[in-house]
């Protein structure tokens, strides 16, 4: 049997009818490569300093540095097919980011890292059946695209600027080389050399090594950053709810000693319990309680803390500095005083869940829940008294908690409610939050917690389509994660707004309106405003602290000049102010205190 010699022709054909095709093609003037190296050096140059551009800005701008890329890796040195591989696959991620307008950030990402893998894998397979002095700079530069494809995937929303970088850095070297070339009068010398002397001199092989060698240790160092910064704590078994719950809220399901951050003298415990959400249904949360040792019968101070994120993981008892990161004010002194702490995590942060973010049954029933559920600990002595304090997100949640407390949790004596910057009136901090240059940060934390309670919310109706994955990503991190950095510094970069619409505004605006804490509150209430506040503005409470008085609600609101939103609760004027509120509160001293004149 004789074999047939056509059977293997029609691969063989068309490589080498690219390989002629390409040969054949003219020289192109010297003029045209170095005009070509100029705009390659200015568009990467552009690119670099600039990545945090508008969401469609920055899609043209990765659309031509795609296609300057695909056309580097085809003019490049190497077997042609190597060539046309990489070039080809960058040239389709151009082509579906210009053509396919549905086609999503997160989708880009993807494609992008296919490309990259691809890239990677056929420099590995370059290296492995070229020559031995080429093989150093493929395998080196190979992993590293493959390495830079896993940083993609694994810290998506940064991936579209990163990206951008790095083809800011590889469009500079490659005009850097066209301009090279073109001084020395080197582009495709003759039809058949494509430049080949130039790649195979000792010279290009040495750059090609450095360069290579350099792309390595950048994507290596791109990797242990996303790994590094990837800083979320993920809840033990602790805070996993057990298989039959109690019907009652307020119930101690489970608590364990709590030594992070427990000032020498006091003892502290971690607390599972039931509570409710706004449909009363039965969940979990999670919290601290800190005592002073050996206190009998100790006051309560029922903390509600400020932002610390939106995702599970987020819980101050899951996070290095558990009081810091909420912002707790004057810990060391409320435990000289006497005073126990009972801080409730919020349901969704430490346990499963949507974190009612803002929501006002959630955080208000949250709070008075760990308190009951703190009174169930067998090595503590608390009394019956308790001030609620909050700040911030913690302030809303006070307030609430403080309106809800006589039908709600009717067994418990709450003497006063102390709210320091409280988010109060939401449908204008929202619609504020749209203008404030870190406000996508804090309302990605707003509109993923009504979307996720809310049937009438949507997240696609309130952010821009490139947004989408900047936001997803905001919202699973927590403020103290060193990740968040990138969210922060993506917000301040950005030019225009993520938002398609005002969070203020439509359906999410509409139940922000019934989450501002209108209850009538029976205990004094005492409300803390920093004047030079950007975040909760000193407008903002003033016009809440009028429509609630003019309701009827008696509140000392105080303002502390030169505070801002977090100088606020290290203020020495209102912590001494606090103290002596709170005090005065625990010995039953009658309240003089009248509204503000409007």
């Amino acid at each position: 049997m004789t074999s047939d010699p056509t059977s293997a022709q029609p691969r063989a054909g068309v490589f080498t009818w690219l390989r002629t095709t390409y040969r054949r093609l003219p020289t192109p003037p010297r003029w045209l490569g170095a005009v070509l190296g100029v705009v390659c050096v200015l568009a990467g140059l552009y690119v670099m300093f600039r990545p945090f551009l508008s969401w469609g800005v920055l899609i043209v701008v990765l659309v031509g540095a795609l296609l300057l890329a695909a056309v580097a890796e085809v003019v490049s040195a190497g077997p042609l097919w190597a060539r046309v591989v990489r070039g080809v696959a960058w040239f389709v991620v151009a082509a579906l980011v210009l053509f396919w307008p549905g086609l999503t950030i997160t989708m880009l990402v993807a494609l992008v890292a296919a490309s990259l893998a691809i890239t990677g894998v056929s420099r590995i397979v370059q290296a492995v059946r070229g020559s031995r002095p080429e093989r150093f700079a493929s395998v080196v530069s190979g992993i590293a695209a493959i390495l830079l494809a896993i940083t993609a995937l694994a810290w998506p929303d940064a991936t579209v600027f990163v990206v951008a970088a790095i083809f800011g850095v590889q469009l500079v070297l490659f005009g850097a080389s066209l301009l090279m070339r073109a001084w020395r009068g080197r582009i495709r010398n003759t039809p058949g050399s494509g430049g080949a002397a130039v790649a195979r001199s000792r010279g290009a092989r040495l750059r090609g090594s450095i360069a290579a060698t350099l792309a390595f240790t950048g994507s290596v160092a791109l990797l242990v950053g996303s790994l590094a910064l990837s800083g979320t704590p993920q809840p033990g078994p602790f805070y996993d709810a057990p298989a039959h719950l109690p019907a009652e809220p307020g119930i101690l399901l489970a608590s364990e000693p709590f030594e992070r951050d427990v000032p020498d003298g006091s003892e502290g415990w971690k607390i599972l319990y039931t509570t409710t959400n706004g449909d009363d249904e039965v969940i979990v949360a999670s919290g601290l309680v800190v005592s002073p040792k050996g206190a009998k019968a100790s006051p309560v101070i029922a903390w509600a803390h400020g932002t610390t994120g939106f995702a599970v993981g987020c819980a101050p008892s899951l996070l290095p500095h558990p009081f810091v990161a909420g912002g707790m004010p004057a810990t060391d002194a409320v435990l000289s005083a006497g005073w126990s702490i009972v801080a409730t995590d919020y349901p969704g942060l430490g346990t499963s869940g949507v974190q009612p973010y803002l929501i006002g049954e959630g955080e208000g029933r949250a709070v008075l829940d760990a308190v009951r559920a703190a009174s169930q600990l067998e090595h503590t002595s608390l009394a019956g008294d308790t001030v609620v304090w909050g700040h911030s997100q913690g302030g809303h949640a006070s307030l609430w908690a403080g309106g809800l407390a006589s039908t709600y949790a009717p067994e418990l004596s709450i003497v006063g409610v102390a709210a320091m910057a409280p988010a109060s009136d939401l449908p204008v901090l929202l619609t504020g939050i749209a203008d404030a240059p870190i406000g996508s940060v804090f309302g990605s934390f707003a509109l993923a917690a009504y979307a996720g309670t809310y049937d009438n919310v949507e997240s696609q109706d309130y952010v821009r389509p490139g947004a989408q994955l900047m936001m997803q990503e905001m919202h699973a991190r927590c403020l103290t994660d060193p990740a968040t950095l990138v969210s922060l510094a993506t917000a301040l970069s950005a030019d225009g707004t993520v938002w398609a619409q005002s969070p203020g505004k439509g359906a999410l605006g509409a139940q922000a309106t019934a989450n501002v804490p209108r209850m009538r509150i029976l205990a004094p209430v005492l409300l803390a405003q920093g004047l030079t506040d950007t975040l909760v503005l000193p407008t903002m409470q003033e016009g809440y602290v009028a429509d609630q008085c003019d309701a009827g609600q008696v509140i000392d609101y105080r303002e502390y000049p030169g505070a801002d939103h977090m100088g606020l609760v290290a203020d020495t004027q209102l912590m001494s102010d606090l103290m002596t509120w709170t005090g005065d509160r625990f010995a039953g001293v009658p309240v003089v205190a009248q509204c503000p004149a409007s």
